[in-house]
Formats: C-alpha cells, sequence, structure tokens
C-alpha cells in the first residue's frame, strides 16, 4: 500500500506492507540490506497522516469526483467513449493509435497524456488523462481538443 495518493505524498516513496508475518519480516530485511530507508520526516508525516483526522481524504475523494466528472464529460461531450473510473484519478480514452492521438494532443493542443502502450500491450488503443489539475484546466484543455480532428 502507498499513501502517494491517499494523502498526497506522491514521490515521497513511503508504504506499508501487511500480511503474513512471516513473509513481510523476511521483505523487512531485504529492504534493510538494499537501502537506508524513507527520511525521517517523511516517515513522521506518514504516521501523522495515518493516525490524525481523515477529513483530508474525504475532501481530496470529493475534489477528484468532481474532477474526474467533469473530464468524462468534457471527453464524451467532444466524441469519446470514455467511462468514469470508481477508484483512481485517471481517466482512459480509447482510441485507434494511441501514439498518434497522444502526438496530435501535444503538438497541435499543448495537452499531456499518455499513451497506453507504455503500460503494456494491453495499453495500446488507450491513453490516459490524470485529473491532478483544477476544474478550470480540465475544461481548458477540453476546450482546445475540441478544435482538433480526433
Amino acid at each position: 500500500h502507498s499513501l502517494s495518493k491517499t494523502y498526497n505524498m506522491t514521490g515521497w516513496r513511503i508504504g506499508m506492507a501487511c500480511g503474513n508475518p512471516e513473509i513481510v519480516a523476511g521483505l523487512g530485511r531485504v529492504k534493510t540490506n538494499v537501502d537506508s530507508g524513507a527520511f525521517d520526516a517523511i516517515q513522521h508525516a506518514a504516521i501523522t497522516a495515518l493516525t490524525g483526522p481523515q477529513d483530508c481524504v474525504r475532501e481530496a475523494c470529493g475534489i477528484y469526483q468532481e474532477r474526474r466528472d467533469a473530464l468524462v464529460k468534457g471527453l464524451t461531450d467532444i466524441g469519446l467513449d470514455v467511462r468514469a473510473p470508481k477508484a483512481t484519478f485517471y481517466v482512459w480514452a480509447p482510441v485507434d493509435d494511441c501514439m498518434a492521438f497522444s502526438a496530435k494532443l501535444l503538438d497541435q493542443a499543448g495537452i499531456v497524456a499518455t499513451p497506453g502502450v507504455g503500460f503494456g500491450k494491453n495499453g495500446e488503443g488507450f491513453v490516459r488523462f490524470a485529473i491532478t489539475r483544477s476544474i478550470e484546466r480540465i475544461n481548458e484543455a477540453v476546450e482546445r481538443m475540441r478544435g482538433l480532428d480526433l
């Protein structure tokens, strides 16, 4: 499990593992021999996040849901066949050629969408949009796409 998305600690490389005590202990032994661990301040921030009030998680979920809904509506309005995800801050859109589609968005509209093929062969035919920007920026991106021949 990671604290990246739940607590907006993306990039901090802090996480946890739970399960069979023998297996988790083995993971701890390997981890101890591979590196020196996460910076103490990050560990303390993680403890605070996990043991403190959880209102921030509910608030973040509401923000991401609003962004997701805005992006899904916008993409649907311009003709892409997208479905609202239930538990992620990415929206995947089916396209004919993910590399060409992503390049067109970048070159002609200044929009970054990740080609699905970068996630393996099953990602071909999809692009991934992140909902990490404000609704205003999401709506602006949709308006830029509206002018393209998608």
